[in-house]
C-alpha cells in the first residue's frame, strides 16, 4: 500500500448507502473513519453500546430538523468490517429520507461520500482482507446462479488465500535453503547439499501452480460456457435460442440473412452460468453486411466450448461444418414435424445427434438436459479447488511458473544469488496475487467493480 492510500484513509471518513437500489422498506447507510462516532453522536445524540442496536430519532445536525427514526449500529475499530471506527444507520428506505440522512452526515466536518470499492479497499488496507477475498466479494455481489455463488464465497472466505499461502510457504523454504548456500558459501558441501533439498519443494510447486493453471472449470463457473448456434440461413438457430430463452430474443423470418450480427443472452443451465450465441446462417454472402455478420459469427464459433450445429430436416442434407473450431459440436436435426430422420453429417466433431422440432417443442426438454449435463460437467468443481478465475490472478501465476522453469531449468549452472533471484521473483509473482506486494497499479482496477457502498 503507498503513503497516498494512507493519509486518505486518516484524513477522510466516508459514507454511502450500502443496502442496494431504492425505495425499499429498509435503507443502511454505513460510515467508516475517524469521524464515525462524532456522525452518530451528531445524528442520534449518543452512542449505542458497540455492536448493539439502538432505536434513534435522527436529527440534522445544524438545523435541528427532525429526518427520521431508526436503528443505529457502533462498530468501533480495529474490530469491524474495515478496521477503522464505523456505524450504521438503519432508516426507512424512502428516496428523500435517504437523501436527508446522507446530507445530515455530509454536514458533519471530515465526511465525504464513499467512491466504488472504498470500504471494502479500506478493508484490504487494514488487513481484514487480501486481495482475493475482495474479488470473491464482488464476484459474490454479482453472482447470477448457484454455482457462482457458492464459488465467490469461498473466496471472499480465503479458500484461494490460503493456498497461495501454502505455496509461498513451500517457496519460501525453498528459498532459505537456497540462499543458506550464499550465507555458508566457505562450507564445502552445504552450497550443494542446500540445493539438494530445495529442489523438490520447488518441483512440488510448480507442478501444483500449472495444474491450477490448467484447470478451467472455475472461469468457466465466473464467466460462463460459451454456446454457440450456428448453421445454414432458415434452420431455425434463432427460433430455437428463443425457446432456449424462454423470451424473444432473436428476430424470426423467412427471409435468409435474417440474422446479421451476433445476439447473446445469458442462461442459468442447472445452476451454471452460460452464454447462448445466435450468429448470422452460414452462406455465401449476398452483401457487405452480411459479409461482415458470417465473420464475426465465424470468430464468435471458433471460440465457442459449444456449438449447436442446426440443420433443416425438411431441406436439402446437411452441408459439411467449415468451420476451424476446437469446440464440440451438437448436430440438431430441427423441423422434425415436418419430416422425421436424424441428419447424416460425416465430422469426427460431432459427439451427439438430436432430432427436434423448435415450431412444436418437441425434443426441446432432452436438449435442454443435455445442455445442462454438459455445462455441470465443464464447470463442475471437485471438492475444494482453489481455483484460479481471474485474469490477473492468472498472469500472476503464469509469472511465477515462468521463474520457477527458469530456476529448474538452470539450477546445476546457476550461481546461487541468480537462482535465489529467480525463486524471488516467483515470490513476488504469488505474492501479488493475495495482495501482498506490487498490486499498487491493479488497486483502482479491483475496487471499482463494486458498487458504492461496499
Amino acid at each position: 500500500m503507498d503513503g497516498q492510500d494512507k493519509s486518505i484513509i486518516a484524513r477522510d471518513t466516508i459514507a454511502a448507502v450500502s443496502s442496494g437500489t431504492m425505495a425499499a422498506a429498509i435503507a443502511v447507510i454505513r460510515v467508516s473513519g475517524s469521524q464515525a462516532g462524532a456522525a452518530v453522536r451528531a445524528l442520534a445524540g449518543r452512542l449505542p453500546e458497540p455492536r448493539r442496536a439502538l432505536l434513534a430519532r435522527l436529527r440534522h445536525p445544524v438545523s435541528g430538523e427532525r429526518l427520521d427514526e431508526g436503528l443505529v449500529l457502533w462498530f468501533p475499530g480495529p474490530a469491524s468490517a474495515t478496521g477503522e471506527d464505523m456505524a450504521e444507520f438503519q432508516v426507512h428506505g424512502g428516496r428523500a429520507v435517504v437523501a436527508a440522512v446522507l446530507d445530515a452526515l455530509f454536514a458533519v466536518p471530515g465526511i465525504v461520500p464513499a467512491e466504488r470499492g472504498d470500504f471494502t479497499r479500506r478493508a484490504w488496507l487494514n488487513g481484514k482482507m487480501d486481495l482475493t477475498e475482495a474479488e470473491g466479494l464482488a464476484d459474490l455481489i454479482a453472482a447470477e446462479t448457484e454455482a457462482q455463488r457458492r464459488q465467490a464465497l469461498a473466496h471472499a472466505f480465503g479458500h484461494l488465500g490460503r493456498q497461495v499461502e501454502v505455496w509461498r510457504g513451500w517457496l519460501i523454504r525453498a528459498m532459505a535453503l537456497v540462499e543458506a548456500g550464499i550465507d555458508f558459501a566457505d562450507e564445502d558441501d552445504v552450497p550443494s547439499e542446500a540445493r539438494a533439498l530445495a529442489r523438490p519443494e520447488v518441483v512440488m510447486l510448480l507442478a501444483e501452480l500449472e495444474a491450477a493453471l490448467a484447470d478451467r472449470r472455475g472461469a468457466m463457473v465466473r464467466e460462463g460456457a460459451s454456446i454457440a448456434i450456428a448453421g445454414r440461413p432458415n434452420a431455425g438457430k434463432s427460433s430455437l435460442m428463443n425457446a432456449l430463452a424462454l423470451r424473444e430474443v432473436a428476430i424470426v423470418s423467412d427471409e435468409p440473412g435474417t440474422t446479421r450480427d451476433v445476439l447473446e443472452v445469458a442462461l442459468d443451465l442447472g445452476g451454471y452460468k452460460a452464454t447462448l450465441i445466435d450468429t448470422a446462417g452460414l452462406r455465401e454472402a449476398e452483401g457487405k453486411v452480411e459479409a461482415e455478420g458470417i465473420r464475426r459469427a465465424q470468430q464468435r464459433i471458433s471460440k465457442a466450448d459449444l456449438v449447436l450445429w442446426v440443420h433443416d430436416l425438411s431441406g436439402p442434407e446437411a452441408p459439411e461444418i467449415a468451420i476451424d473450431s476446437e469446440a464440440e459440436f451438437w448436430l440438431l436435426g430441427n423441423k422434425a414435424d415436418l419430416t422425421a430422420g436424424t441428419p447424416v453429417l460425416n465430422d469426427p466433431r460431432v459427439s451427439r445427434r438430436f432430432e427436434l422440432s423448435v415450431a412444436t417443442g418437441a425434443g426441446l426438454d432432452e436438449l435442454t438436459a443435455a445442455l445442462e449435463t454438459f455445462v455441470a460437467a465443464r464447470a463442475q468443481q471437485g471438492g475444494e479447488h482453489p481455483a484460479l478465475i481471474r485474469a490477473r490472478q492468472r498472469e500472476a501465476a503464469t509469472l511465477a511458473i515462468s521463474h520457477l522453469k527458469a530456476a529448474l531449468d538452470g539450477w546445476d549452472g546457476l550461481s546461487e544469488e541468480l537462482l535465489a533471484e529467480e525463486l524471488r521473483l516467483a515470490g513476488r509473482a504469488l505474492a501479488s496475487i493475495t495482495g501482498r506486494i506490487g498490486v499498487e497499479d491493479l488497486l483502482d482496477v479491483v475496487f471499482r467493480e463494486f458498487c458504492i457502498g461496499k
